[in-house]
């Protein structure tokens, strides 16, 4: 098997932040982990300039990139410009780092047709190419599918269990649609209210689900849209003499020689390689 065929193609991510950056800071510690294997974060954006979160990903080994933007001083250095054209270039930089996904993590900007039009390719930036290929988007929110969308879903929901409304929230990893949250759930998880407990508490043991979540939707939206290569080398038993080693790929097994031979040994197919993997310390192959 050739080298090429055995690499696996670096994921691209960009995290979009507005505050301390937890939740990002859970992204940073995974990626090229197996939680989320050959995944590097491209890009932090923030619509926040003293977004502790950039310093996170300042601090990250190896540093990560960084890029503030406003609304307010965007809008201002801008005369004429609305929010859609500020969505819209926030897509524009987003574009340019071509992700295989973008994660809001804590991005407290909620956006609008600008951002997803171009991101999903339905229109091009100014001067831009059109995006060839729709760059899914996902997002965390605390609460369940459906319930307390948008602002302060945390305290709501405390508030609500307070007044026998509700008996648990939860979190949810949603893909990014122009309804606020509604968006199809990626991942959901429940997180108990207890009887007595502060809000403090509460909002504790919730952010700890998020660290969590974040990290699981992104690894199973990225293996959507952008799988790797799983590869492993597994030594076989000295049975087959000459061939000790052989590298398993998710449709074939391919036996690389230890000796210099002239030709290379044949694909074997999966049922002949697990019959040969069953038997190799009996003998019978």
């Amino acid at each position: 098997m050739s080298d090429s065929a055995s690499q696996k193609r670096e994921r691209r991510i960009v995290v979009l932040i507005s505050g301390s950056g937890t939740n990002l800071q859970a992204l940073i510690d995974a990626q090229n982990t197996p939680a989320l294997p050959s995944t590097r974060i491209a890009l932090v954006i923030s619509n926040r300039k003293a977004a502790y979160g950039l310093t996170r990903a300042a601090q990250a080994n190896p540093p990560i990139p960084t890029a503030y933007l406003g609304l307010q001083p965007y809008l201002k250095a801008n005369p004429g410009k609305t929010r859609d054209d500020y969505d819209a270039e926030v897509a524009r930089i987003v574009a340019k780092e071509n992700p295989d996904l973008v994660v809001l993590a804590g991005w407290m900007h909620i956006m609008g047709d600008g951002f997803l039009d171009v991101v999903n390719g339905d229109r091009p930036y100014e001067g831009e190419q059109r995006v060839q290929k729709p760059i899914p988007v996902i997002n965390l929110h605390p609460a369940l599918p459906g319930a307390f969308d948008g602002a302060h879903a945390i305290e709501r929901a405390y508030e609500a269990f307070q007044k026998g409304e509700i008996k648990h929230s939860g979190v949810m990893v949603h893909r990014v649609v122009k309804e606020v949250d509604r968006g199809e759930p990626v991942l959901v998880r429940e997180v108990e209210i207890l009887p007595g407990e502060p809000l403090e508490a509460f909002e504790e043991r919730l952010h700890q689900v998020e660290w969590k979540i974040i990290v699981e939707g992104t690894a199973k939206v990225l293996d959507e849209v952008a799988p790797v290569t799983v590869s492993h080398t597994v030594p076989l038993s000295s049975t087959l003499i000459g061939w000790p080693a052989c590298t398993i790929m998710t449709d074939c097994i391919h036996i690389r020689p230890s000796s210099v031979r002239s030709t290379c040994h044949p694909t074997l197919s999966v049922a002949h390689s697990a019959k040969i993997l069953r038997s190799m310390d009996s003998g019978l192959h």
